[in-house]
């Protein structure tokens, strides 16, 4: 009996042993159960294994395995074709991959719609801390859409690994999820009727240089000087990076790409929404350029065409300076508006859900709707979707009256306000540049505006200064993009 035992506690001890030797197949720590794969594109599989290890990758769709060979860097990269996936069709699916006498698999796999989320701390803002939390946390159980949280992290050097975990939607799990993200993916849910993916990775007080690849910044003049040379040339680029929260650590060019872009890049994906701006708000040409290359070399790191981004445009805030005739934020919206320029990206307009003493407005569900409506015109083709709010066309000045046109598609339906009264924030200047409060009515799909003080205006501006909440908008119930008529350099900034 004493041999038994002895014969049983030493082979615990080697299975033990056994159980605790380093595996040597390993997946990339993006690629999970749970998650949901873009359809209807390659998708690349890819982790480590010593070089010249044989793997062979198998999905259950798939008839035949793949195969590659590890290379000198210990890595491998295998690339499986994705079938398009039918409205209603929410299969789980199966990923087999083999090598090194180990085997992995990937269970409880959707094929479906992939997006990133990315940004700053409304971007971060949790769906529990919404103005409609106590509704929408209890109903959020969606099986079929999937959500992976990025965990902090900062790299000298690009990074291929990254904390976190695939979640099915349900009220735990969604609770501290984007809120953005979130309804973002509910509404494509609720249209397309396919499994949806949602991978959120940004923090916040994040600046956008952050955000961008090294070499980027490096190969233009402007972002060298103004981001990245400040920088190297500062004892802070000398320091030891760990993985600790600081305000000024995520404000430092290149970190946070490398270490938390960096590790998707090989991921299949439809696309990126993104709400950021805060950190950078002094800035003007230089933020449209450095967010318009972040674009650039993200579409390029990804390499999967010209990917659509979708961003946000910051909400109205008065950054404790009660003066309703500042305009500096005023002037960084355009700068953001300024980005549409690149091709495949839109802006979504907050100004009508802002609350201008709260920096984090806690109506987060518009905004991902709104997302969501650009990206279902846009990227999935649906049309009759409306997603732009109306657009400032041409002015007329008159001797008593000034009329505003919009662009055509964007007020089909004609002009309202969202709470019966007449629209605010209109201002209208002379020769002078003084602006003041002209009194605004709603003609079809025009605006009609008359101003005492302004014997003979020459300029109009609409919801451009720092803290206006809106009210205007088309029948669509999507706000009017601020504008202004006039080319006039930015005064200097009241202290």
């Amino acid at each position: 009996m004493r041999k038994v035992k002895i014969i049983i506690g030493l082979l615990c001890i080697a299975l033990s042993a056994t159980a605790q030797l380093p595996k040597k197949l390993k997946l990339s720590s993006v690629l999970q159960s749970n998650m949901v794969i873009q359809q209807n594109q390659p998708f690349k599989v890819w982790g480590h294994s010593p070089v010249g290890t044989a793997i062979s990758i198998q999905a259950d769709w798939m008839s035949t395995p793949i195969n590659v060979i590890a290379n000198t860097e210990n890595k491998f990269l295998g690339i499986i074709p994705v079938p398009a996936v039918r409205p209603g069709d929410f299969s789980k699916h199966q990923i087999t991959v083999t090598g090194s006498g180990e085997t992995q698999v990937l269970e409880n796999v959707l094929i479906g719609e992939t997006w990133i989320c990315s940004g700053q701390s409304n971007m971060q803002f949790k769906l529990h801390e919404t103005l409609d939390s106590a509704r929408e946390v209890p109903a959020a159980a969606y099986p079929q859409i999937r959500l992976f949280s990025a965990g902090l992290n900062f790299s000298n050097e690009p990074l291929d690994s990254i904390q976190g975990i695939w979640q099915e939607c349900t009220p735990a799990t969604v609770r501290t999820f984007s809120a953005v993200g979130y309804h973002f993916g509910r509404e494509l849910f609720a249209k397309l009727n396919v499994p949806i993916g949602l991978v959120f990775t940004g923090i916040g007080a994040s600046s956008a240089q952050a955000y961008v690849p090294r070499e980027a910044l490096a190969a233009d003049t402007l972002l060298n000087r103004v981001y990245l040379q400040p920088y190297m040339d500062s004892p802070k680029s000398k320091e030891k990076i760990e993985g600790g929260f600081t305000f000024e650590k995520v404000t430092r060019p290149f970190l946070l790409y490398n270490a938390v872009i960096s590790p998707f890049i090989n991921l299949s994906i439809k696309g990126f929404i993104w709400y950021q701006g805060e950190s950078n708000r002094s800035e003007r040409a230089s933020y449209t350029r450095l967010t318009q290359t972040m674009i650039q070399s993200w579409r390029s790191a990804f390499a999967q065409g010209n990917l659509p981004f979708y961003y946000v445009q910051v909400a109205p805030f008065w950054y404790d300076k009660d003066d309703a005739t500042l305009a500096d934020y005023a002037f960084f919206r355009e700068a953001q508006e300024r980005i549409g320029s690149l091709g495949n990206t839109e802006m979504v307009v907050t100004m009508d859900v802002g609350e201008s003493r709260d920096l984090h407005p806690k109506n987060k569900k518009p905004i991902g709707v709104r997302l969501a409506k650009t990206a279902l015109n846009r990227t999935y083709g649906a049309l009759s979707i409306s997603y732009q709010g109306p657009k400032f066309d041409f002015v007329l000045f008159g001797k008593k009256e000034t009329e505003i046109h919009f662009l055509a598609e964007t007020v089909r339906g004609g002009l309202e306000t969202n709470n019966g009264k007449a629209p605010e924030h209109f201002f209208l200047a002379g020769a002078d540049q003084r602006f003041y409060p002209a009194t605004a009515r709603i003609e079809g799909s025009r605006i009609i505006l008359t101003c005492p003080k302004v014997k003979n205006p020459v300029a109009v501006r609409y919801a451009f200064t720092n803290f206006p909440v809106t009210n205007l908008q088309n029948k669509d119930a999507l706000p009017v993009l601020p504008f202004r008529s006039d080319d006039w350099d930015e005064p200097i900034s009241k202290k």
